[in-house]
C-alpha cells in the first residue's frame, strides 16, 4: 500500500490552482477537497461556485484564491450557470468561433447549495443532459451562516438551528441520500468521496471528467467548527466515517454499482459519533438506532453491487 501511494503521488500535478493563502478554519477538510479536485482537472476548466465556505474563503475582493476561470454565483444556480457556460461554450465552436479545447466546466457547491436550494438547477442540467461534472462538498450543515441544519445534516446531530436539549435530541430526519437522487436521473457517472482518501477522490474527479454528460461526486467534507472535532482531527474523522459505513466509497457507471474500498469488517458507529461534540448528547438507544440504520442502507447499497454482477 505505501509503494502504490508513493506511485499515485508522483502522479498527481504539484501546480496549485486553488493557490493557498485562503481564509478557510484551521483543519477544514473542505478546503483540502477543494485543492484535490482542482489538482485533477488542471488549467483547463470553468469553475462556477456557489456562495458558502469556499467562495467566502477564497474570494475577498480584490484577491482570488483561483489560479483557473472561477465564476462566483448564488447559493440556488451553480448548475444553471455551469450548464449555461457548457451550452454557450458548444455553440461558439460549433459556430467556428472558439477551437475546441475539451474544457471542463464545473459546477461545485455545498450540501446546502446542493441538496437543499440548488436542487431543482442541478436536476434540471442532469435531465438536459449536460456535459459537465458537478462535486457537492458536503460537510452536513450550512457551516458558513452559522451551523444551520440541512437536508444533509445527519440523524441526532446538534446545529444552531436543531439543538439538543430536553426535549430534543437534535436533528431528527435522516441525511437525504444525494448520489442516490443522482444516480436516478440515470447520469453517466456518480461517485462518493472523502478527503481522508485523496487519491480515491482525484481519480474519481478525472473519471467523471472524462465521460460524456453529467457527472456528479459527492464529497465528505469534515468541517473541524460545526463538527465540534480538533482541527488536527479532520482526516481521522473522515476515515472513521467511510470504516463504520456511515459513508461509503462506491461509483455507478453508467448505473452499475462498485465499491472502491471496503474493510474486512466495519467499525462500531459509536466510535464515528462519540469522536465528534455534535453527537455528544446522543444516548446509547439513539446511537443503536443509528447503527441499525446504518447497517441497512450498507447491506442495500451491497445488494446493488450483487445484483449488478448478476444482471
Amino acid at each position: 500500500m505505501e509503494q502504490l501511494n508513493v506511485y499515485a503521488s508522483r502522479l498527481i500535478s504539484k501546480k496549485e490552482y486553488f493557490a493557498p493563502g485562503h481564509r478557510a478554519c484551521q483543519g477544514c477538510a473542505e478546503a483540502l477537497a477543494v485543492r484535490n479536485v482542482a489538482k485533477a482537472l488542471g488549467s483547463n476548466v470553468v469553475v462556477a461556485s456557489a456562495t458558502g465556505c469556499m467562495e467566502i474563503i477564497s474570494s475577498p475582493l480584490p484577491f482570488t484564491n483561483w489560479r483557473v476561470p472561477w465564476i462566483h454565483v448564488a447559493f440556488e444556480n451553480a448548475a444553471a450557470v455551469i450548464s449555461g457556460a457548457e451550452a454557450g461554450t458548444k455553440a461558439l465552436v460549433r459556430k467556428g468561433m472558439l477551437p475546441d479545447l475539451k474544457t471542463v466546466f464545473l459546477g461545485m457547491g455545498g450540501d446546502g447549495a446542493t441538496s437543499d436550494i440548488g436542487l431543482q438547477a442541478l436536476s434540471g442540467a442532469f435531465e438536459r443532459g449536460h456535459n459537465f461534472v458537478y462535486v457537492c462538498y458536503d460537510n452536513e450543515a450550512y457551516m458558513n451562516t452559522g451551523i444551520q441544519r440541512s437536508s444533509a445534516t445527519p440523524f441526532g446531530a446538534s446545529t444552531t438551528t436543531s439543538p439538543a436539549g430536553k426535549m430534543k435530541h437534535g436533528q431528527f430526519t435522516w441525511k437525504k441520500n444525494m448520489a442516490e437522487i443522482a444516480v436516478a436521473h440515470n447520469v453517466p457517472y456518480v461517485a462518493t468521496a472523502c478527503s481522508s482518501y485523496p487519491f480515491d477522490l482525484i481519480e474519481k474527479v478525472q473519471k467523471a471528467a472524462s465521460m460524456e454528460g453529467p457527472a456528479y461526486v459527492h464529497i465528505l467534507s469534515i468541517c473541524p467548527t460545526g463538527w465540534r472535532i480538533p482541527p488536527d482531527r479532520a482526516i481521522w474523522i473522515g476515515r472513521l466515517a467511510v470504516e463504520t459505513g456511515v459513508f461509503p466509497l462506491y461509483e455507478v457507471v453508467h448505473g452499475k454499482y462498485q465499491m472502491t474500498l471496503e474493510f474486512p469488517e466495519r467499525r462500531p458507529v459509536e466510535e464515528y459519533l462519540k469522536a465528534q461534540g455534535r453527537f455528544r448528547h446522543l444516548t446509547p438507544d439513539m446511537i443503536q438506532r443509528i447503527q441499525r440504520r446504518v447497517d441497512i442502507e450498507y447491506k442495500r447499497l451491497k445488494s446493488k453491487e450483487i445484483f449488478e454482477e448478476i444482471w
